[in-house]
């Protein structure tokens, strides 16, 4: 018998859990990777240089395993006390431990039917029964379809794959209609014009908001995710980590992710450019024919009458141009992309019009 195809040693729990399929990370130059909705600019020179200065000795030595100076800055730059704040290697660390240690509970927890598929794994994972409700014809949450009984609410804002978000007064009825119950906002792609709910989190003790440092602070590479919550929900998810890895995040990413919330200026350049090169590369896809989801993140949903996404997919790649295609129901004719530089927005532009024959006007 091979040993690649060997599970008789495997766990039954995890036997039949499809694992999430990250973005295609392939080594090959002069790709233009627009698949993995990572920052196009880089890392504010202040993040290099704090990791420049904690690159020393004190590497022999544990990381503070609250991370207690990362806490602050983020609890100073929104106004809220630091004990309202989780942190955690990445925002998927910091939602498997919601799901674990918030939302198994006996009734099934919703969350979108069109959404991040990492949700339904860390369900099967955790062995937590779930509910996907599906999005309307214009693929947007309903409110009114999660005013009923459930055992906890996810929801991303803005929503991915698709862009669309929600405003505040919505999260507000939803809270309002499941105080019984956890609600977790997913707000990986806030910062690139949606409204974040953190502002909610002291009027309401069932709101957990998740973020990353990944995306707007392009800080894929260092992993650094934040939950905001009152106490009782943090301290649910400090017991999980306890319970799994007191030491998530390493010294030199608490002083790169310090230093990152500190530069304002340079976060809302860089938020700002990624916005402006978005609404330009939404107005030049529409020219050629693409129907473009309204996007509040920093990538879109697109999809084109008259050709199949996969094999636009295909001849993108083929011009050294990476998109991303789920092929799920519903979105099988859809490819997000994500959102680069004005130079990366140009080229993918010049091989769309390539691809589908269509002059530069």
């Amino acid at each position: 018998m091979s040993s690649e195809n060997d599970n008789r040693y495997w766990s039954a729990s995890i036997r039949g859990i499809q694992p999430y399929v990250p973005g295609e990370q392939p080594r090959i130059s002069g790709l233009i990777k627009l698949n993995t909705n990572e920052n196009p600019f880089p890392p504010s020179p202040l993040v290099l240089e704090a990791i420049r200065r904690a690159t020393n000795d004190d590497l022999r030595l544990y990381p503070d395993p609250d991370s207690r100076e990362l806490k602050e800055a983020f609890a100073e730059l929104h106004g809220i006390p630091a004990d309202h704040v989780f942190v955690g290697n990445g925002s998927d660390e910091v939602l498997a431990h919601a799901f674990l240690g918030l939302l198994k509970h006996p009734q099934p927890i919703l969350f979108p039917d069109i959404t991040y598929s990492f949700y339904p794994v860390y369900c099967r994972l955790y062995g937590i029964e779930f509910r996907t409700v599906p999005l309307d014809d214009a693929f947007r949450a309903r409110i009114s379809d999660y005013l009923c009984p459930n055992g906890g609410i996810v929801l991303p804002n803005p929503n991915a794959p698709t862009g669309r978000d929600l405003g505040l007064d919505d999260i507000r009825r939803l809270l309002e209609a499941n105080r019984d119950s956890v609600v977790v906002i997913d707000e990986a792609y806030v910062d690139f014009g949606a409204a974040s709910a953190i502002p909610l989190v002291a009027e309401f003790p069932n709101l957990l908001v998740v973020q990353t440092l990944s995306k707007s602070r392009s800080l894929a590479g260092l992993r650094v995710g934040v939950a905001v919550g009152q106490p009782s929900l943090i301290r649910a998810l400090a017991c999980v980590k306890d319970s799994f890895n007191s030491y998530p995040l390493d010294r030199l990413a608490v002083a790169g992710a310090v230093a990152a919330l500190r530069d304002h200026a340079y976060f809302a350049d860089t938020c700002r450019q990624v916005i402006e090169n978005r609404e330009w590369l939404d107005g030049q896809l529409q020219q050629l024919g693409f129907e473009v989801l309204p996007s509040h993140a920093n990538f879109v949903f697109v999809r084109h009458a008259g050709r199949d996404a996969k094999q636009l997919m295909q001849a993108l790649r083929d011009r050294k141009i990476l998109v991303r295609h789920f092929g799920s129901a519903g979105i099988e004719q859809f490819l997000r992309i994500s959102i680069g530089t004005r130079e990366h927005c140009e080229a993918l532009v010049a091989a769309l019009r390539d691809v589908l024959g269509t002059a530069a006007t």
